[in-house]
């Protein structure tokens, strides 16, 4: 499926152009393409436009490599008759007349999936002029979005979730992005919402850094990328793919979202995320509920590394880096010189696959310090949120492993005020610590009810092969990532 003549695509912001625009750096996983003298000149002022076969393909894989985003036209956008939207329920009366009151002009089908009171989720629907699917058994939301999206005949189709309010501009605009024709699944950037009228701190906290949030970077998701996964409470999607594909899994009462993306990602679909358009989410309103929340999103772990052992990993890690952040968590005398031997590997890498120039260590010196400052983060989150059973049982008895544990939470502390701009420290910091605890005790729960151990393996260490560059042009193979180039992919489930 080629890229439509007309279609524009824009180099990100974020990457770097050196050799006098012949060479790309970034991307995620971050990565070097260099561009043939050909593919050069298809790009002006940062714009590629799509206006033949070499175009077309320069355009798409610079999509795929997350070097380039798609510049949306209002055109593209749908027409409110040719989307439905999905909303399954249960026994969320007065968030369901939120949720439908912001999509006036859509055609809506409220699935009840067993509520106590069916009667008050049908006149919610009714007054909001949704149309409504009765579910006698409670089969959960994955197999309800299913049954209403066996009733979906437009061309396009949107799923929110009852606690969500998102507004018809909102999913329209998200389905410019379906001009690309290999797009097949779309979501926005979603936002935490109070509910109560003097919100709680932990409220406060979720609506600065939402469970469901992915950040501000948009880019195709798949497996190893910024952002691996999508959540349902909010997507819009072609309605006979998603179909094709199998839907949601029905079986799955958590985790079903990240299913559904990465078998799309497996068939070849492409999958984008938009933060640019926004949803709200509302954030549960006890701390006992919130974190409750948090323990089943951890349980989906385990499901899903039985489904997709090759992408349930919580860090993903070169040797130099990973050993390099290890020691700077140990804190030990050796621990400055092993972090200086790993940057100056790392940096000699960088070194092979750049372009010969005044600004090649530069470069090579800022990416490598970047890819510790990931590593960082990443062994942090192992030690914090994944496997922290583990290390309270070692902190127990080891005075070195106490020690690595008050480094990550440092580490989490400085990462933590970055993203929420420094606004209320302790907050943040209290929040983190509940979210990883609820969250990691969900992982190792699912993880021995299933017998399974997929979900808690560490990291995935990438090896440096033979061939060190990383090379691209408009008319080869897709790019391997470069090994040595780690770029904090997330922690995906």
């Amino acid at each position: 499926m080629r890229l439509p003549p007309g279609f524009r695509v824009r180099i990100h912001d974020d990457v770097r152009t050196l050799d006098g625009g012949r060479t790309l750096v970034g991307g995620s996983p971050l990565r070097v393409v260099r561009l043939t003298p050909r593919a050069q000149k298809l790009v002006c002022n940062g714009e590629i436009v799509v206006t033949g076969a070499a175009s077309a393909l320069l355009a798409d894989r610079l999509l795929d490599a997350n070097v380039a985003i798609p510049v949306l036209r209002p055109g593209d956008r749908a027409e409110t008759a040719d989307v439905t939207v999905i909303v399954p329920v249960m026994d969320r009366i007065e968030q369901l007349n939120r949720a439908l009151s912001g999509l006036a002009g859509l055609r809506v089908i409220v699935v009840d999936d067993a509520s106590e009171d069916a009667c008050a989720i049908a006149n919610v629907a009714r007054r909001n002029s949704a149309e409504i699917v009765r579910l006698d058994r409670n089969v959960g939301p994955a197999a309800a979005r299913n049954a209403g999206l066996d009733r979906v005949s437009t061309p396009y189709v949107a799923f929110v979730d009852s606690d969500v309010q998102v507004t018809t501009g909102t999913l329209l605009s998200l389905t410019a992005h379906f001009a690309d024709p290999r797009v097949v699944l779309v979501a926005p950037h979603l936002r935490g919402r109070a509910v109560n009228d003097r919100p709680r701190w932990f409220e406060r906290y979720e609506e600065s850094s939402p469970a469901l949030g992915l950040g501000d970077r948009a880019c195709v998701v798949r497996p190893g990328a910024a952002v691996a996964w999508l959540p349902s409470a909010c997507l819009v999607g072609r309605p006979d793919r998603l179909v094709a594909a199998g839907g949601f899994d029905g079986r799955m009462r958590v985790g079903e979202d990240v299913d559904l993306v990465w078998r799309l990602v497996a068939a070849g679909e492409r999958v984008r995320y938009d933060p640019a358009h926004e949803a709200r989410h509302d954030v549960r309103p006890t701390l006992r509920a919130w974190m409750g929340r948090k323990f089943i999103y951890g349980t989906g772990a385990a499901a899903l590394g039985d489904r997709h052992p090759e992408n349930v990993m919580t860090a993903i890690l070169s040797p130099a880096m990973g050993l390099a952040a290890l020691a700077l968590l140990a804190r030990r005398p050796w621990s400055a010189p092993v972090a200086l031997a790993g940057v100056a590997r790392s940096v000699q890498v960088l070194n092979r696959a750049l372009p010969r120039g005044g600004d090649r260590s530069s470069v090579a010196v800022g990416l490598s310090l970047r890819g510790l400052g990931w590593a960082l983060r990443q062994e942090s989150a192992l030690v914090l949120r994944h496997w922290w059973p583990a290390a309270f049982g070692a902190a127990l008895v080891s005075r070195r492993a106490r020690r690595v544990i008050v480094s990550a939470m440092a580490v989490d502390l400085v990462v933590g005020g970055c993203e929420s701009g420094w606004r209320n420290p302790v907050a943040t910091f209290a929040g983190r610590r509940l979210d990883d605890l609820a969250y990691g005790a969900g992982v190792w729960s699912g993880a021995l009810r299933s017998g399974s151990l997929q979900s808690l393996k560490p990291a995935r260490i990438v090896l440096p092969s033979g061939r060190r560059e990383c090379q691209s042009s408009e008319v080869s193979p897709p790019r391997r990532d470069c090994p040595d180039l780690d770029d904090g992919s997330g922690e995906g489930a």
